[in-house]
């Protein structure tokens, strides 16, 4: 059991910290000054769903950046590097596909995944409709990235910061994204019984066209429909880099070929005013095919790579209004999930073996189901509760196998680098939101029971079974000071259960003298984060502020030497997965927009978001490496009833060299690796000009160029890793300037 006193200190001191954070709260009402009864329908306002109801952003004390349709559209977002651009204090990982067959993964796992406020990987909670989407694996040369969804399918995407554990468990540890698909009454408005949306477009980034479709009818009051199509190819993405032919050296990037294909069907049933039913299909597929340019040498002839991702689901979801004494609404969901992610990897040598190949493949299989419920309670005058409770259960079946023809020294196909294993939580949970006059103080709490049972069978060595669990407490506060300005502040604990590659990775190279073995007494990730910030609603400037101090304890470091040394077969170096790193990570975060009002038949307007983060490794000192540098983007748009135009202006922060913790790697080439610095990226700036032109109604255009200047830079969550020396570091420059164009029709 990963439970122990130790762990339940720590609960219980957040806990009592939780208990405090709201008696202050009741306090500081007891001598405010009763507000407009207005407060007390905020309640039901429907925005954004970032605390498990549907509610306004502004009524909740945390920090939810929310990416809209127009915004979708507008910015013609394509993936989800495209959606974290702007984002303050998010970015997504993007390293360029430089790999081989049996070394390196740089790039194969594409779109790695969101890193919020310096934690990245599986730290961050990805969902689509609430339902979780798989990991990201990597183990050795292999590595499956989290891009398996399809923008064309997705109405909003909600970046929640901060620990999300208390009302969605374990990996909210950093936060959660949350993609919304659309539903048949977003194409049937205006009394609509069939309408629909379809659009092409083209990235210039990466030569990718796209093309979807939708369609939606109304039966009668109590059926609607929605099916909607999407497909797309592109190749690679382009760089700065200007060096051609093969191997290391290469600068420009591999040739690439990219294909995707998504669709989306959907039954909503309303058969009384009570109830509505909501049926979902959704089917997303990748395919990047590459020519490893890079990876041949003088015993490399040729390498080729296939990279393939699927994902099925099926969800119902039910929702039921009643009239109880501990009940107003009623929530179930009940979620099937079949994802696959498969790597295969060709290679042609001069010398013995002549061919090698390996096919690799990770899968997880999930049953989600959860019920929710939820009761207003009005207590008089300016004040209302509202309490929601529910219950979580997942289970989930991972499984990886990798085959192919001549295996690692030592080993057979087909191997398993961790057991079959079944991966279950179940959870209660409650939170309880109390609006008094001026005040909204929602505290929280969520107990979760995790197991990770793994099969003996195919396994080479003793498999690790583990079980435990968490306490996750939060406490949130709103004051609205007036109408145009309100403050929050909220605390927030969080836990990341070990998944089964960590507990369970193994494999060995005897002759290269290393080998990774399970570890039994992994122990789950946890943090206490708090946060506070202000928000400005005048009349002409708007604006969102926060800082934010996070304490993380028991991070888990992946690929650590606990023992022996490389290349020493009689004492060979012994890797696991262990608990090792505790951090403190702090920063601070501000978005708008000032409008300047009318100029000539439009209004002009900047937009600005800030983000800055710092992060340190306690138990060494050092900074953390997965902090980005600090960005700020400021805009000018001007809009009018027929067309806007905007220009956007990104500076992008140095990453100084003191931030750096692995300050010194192993360069290469040369052959022999030897000490270098890291490469740490310089500050740029770059210019972003876009625009739509509304022709009719219905009818759209949308345009940009991007990176106007055609400037070279970097993005550090890229080229860690890279030596400052590198010969090919300019393979991991971003494109420079290209072009994006899309034509939308409503119908």
């Amino acid at each position: 059991m990963i439970s122990n006193h130790s762990s339940s200190r720590f609960a219980l001191r957040e806990i009592s910290l939780v208990a405090a954070m709201v008696c202050s709260g009741f306090a500081a009402h007891a001598q405010s000054v009763a507000p407009a009864s207005v407060q007390v329908a905020a309640l039901k306002e429907v925005v954004v769903s970032g605390s498990r109801n549907e509610q306004s952003v502004e009524d909740i004390p945390q920090t939810i950046d929310v990416i809209n349709a127009a915004d979708i559209e507008q910015g013609q977002i394509r993936d989800i590097r495209d959606a974290a651009k702007n984002i303050p204090n998010v970015s997504v990982r993007r390293a360029p596909a430089r790999f081989g067959l049996a070394q390196g993964d740089t790039g194969r796992e594409g779109n790695a995944g969101f890193n919020i406020r310096g934690l990245e990987g599986n730290r961050v909670l990805m969902m689509v409709d609430g339902i979780r989407i798989p990991r990201s694996y990597a183990f050795t040369p292999n590595s499956f990235g989290r891009d398996s969804v399809s923008i064309d399918l997705i109405k909003r995407i909600e970046i929640v910061k901060g620990p999300a554990s208390v009302l969605y468990g374990s990996d909210g540890i950093a936060g959660l994204v949350n993609f919304i698909t659309n539903e048949p009454d977003d194409y049937l408005k205006d009394g609509k019984s069939l309408g629909g949306r379809a659009s092409i477009g083209y990235s210039g980034d990466n030569s990718e066209t796209a093309v979807s479709g939708t369609i939606a009818g109304r039966a009668n009051e109590a059926l609607a429909w929605q099916l909607s199509v999407a497909t797309s190819s592109g190749k690679e993405l382009k760089n700065k880099g200007e060096t051609g032919g093969t191997g290391l050296t290469r600068t420009e990037p591999n040739p690439q070929t990219d294909k995707a294909n998504s669709l989306l069907a959907k039954v909503v049933l309303n058969p009384t005013s009570s109830q509505k039913h909501v049926i979902t299909f959704e089917h997303v597929d990748k395919k990047s095919e590459y020519n490893l340019l890079t990876a041949r040498s003088a015993t490399v002839l040729d390498s080729y790579s296939t990279g393939k991702m699927d994902r099925d689901r099926l969800t119902w979801d039910a929702r039921y209004k009643v009239d109880t004494a501990v009940t107003d609404n009623i929530q179930t969901v009940l979620s099937y999930q079949d994802a696959k992610s498969n790597d295969y990897t060709y290679e042609r040598r001069t010398a013995l073996p002549q061919v090698r190949v390996r096919d690799t493949t990770y899968s997880e299989r999930t049953l989600q189901a959860s019920i929710q419920a939820d009761k207003t309670l009005r207590m008089g005058g300016n004040s209302a509760q509202k309490i929601t409770y529910g219950f979580d259960y997942i289970s989930a079946d991972i499984e990886n196998l990798q085959t192919g023809l001549v295996p690692p020294a030592g080993e057979t196909f087909p191997l398993k680098r961790f057991p079959d294993t079944k991966e279950s939580s179940t959870a209660f949970y409650v939170q309880d939101e109390f609006i008094l006059g001026d005040w909204s103080v929602t505290p929280g709490v969520r107990a979760d029971s995790f197991k990770i049972d793994a099969a003996q069978t195919g396994f080479p060595v003793p498999a690790v079974s583990l079980s435990g669990s968490a306490v996750s407490p939060k406490v949130g506060v709103i004051y609205r000071a007036s109408p145009q300005w309100s403050v929050f502040g909220n605390y927030a604990s969080g836990f990341r259960a070990p998944n089964a590659g960590q507990v369970n990775g193994f494999f060995q190279n005897l002759a290269g003298g290393y080998r990774t073995v399970p570890n039994p007494n992994l122990k789950p990730e946890k943090s206490r984060n708090v946060e506070f910030g202000v928000r400005g609603r005048l009349d002409q400037l708007s604006f969102d502020t926060a800082v934010f101090y996070g304490r993380f304890k028991d991070l888990i470091q992946d690929g650590a030497t606990v023992s022996g040394a490389f290349g020493n077969p009689a004492n060979p170096a012994v890797i696991q997965s262990i608990n090792i790193d505790n951090a403190t990570i702090s920063g601070f975060e501000i978005k708008g927009a000032m409008n300047w009002g009318k100029v000539g038949n439009g209004q002009l307007s900047t937009p600005f978001a800030y983000g800055y983060t710092r992060g340190t490794v306690k138990n060494t000192g050092k900074p953390l490496d997965t902090i980005d540098p600090a960005k700020l983007v400021v805009g000018l748009k001007y809009e009018t009833a027929a067309w806007d135009v905007r220009l956007d202006a990104s500076h992008h922060s140095a990453k100084k060299f003191s931030d750096i913790s692995a300050q010194t790697i192993a360069a290469s080439p040369p052959a022999v690796p030897v000490a270098s610095p890291q490469f740490a990226v310089p500050s740029a700036t770059t210019l972003d000009l876009t625009g739509q032109w509304r022709i009719s109604k219905t009818l759209r255009v949308n345009a940009g160029i991007i990176n106007l200047t055609d400037k070279k830079y970097w993005n550090w969550s890229d080229v860690r890793g890279v030596a400052a020396n590198s010969s090919f570091r300019d393979a991991y420059s971003q494109p420079g300037r290209y072009f994006n164009v899309s034509l939308v029709a409503d119908f």
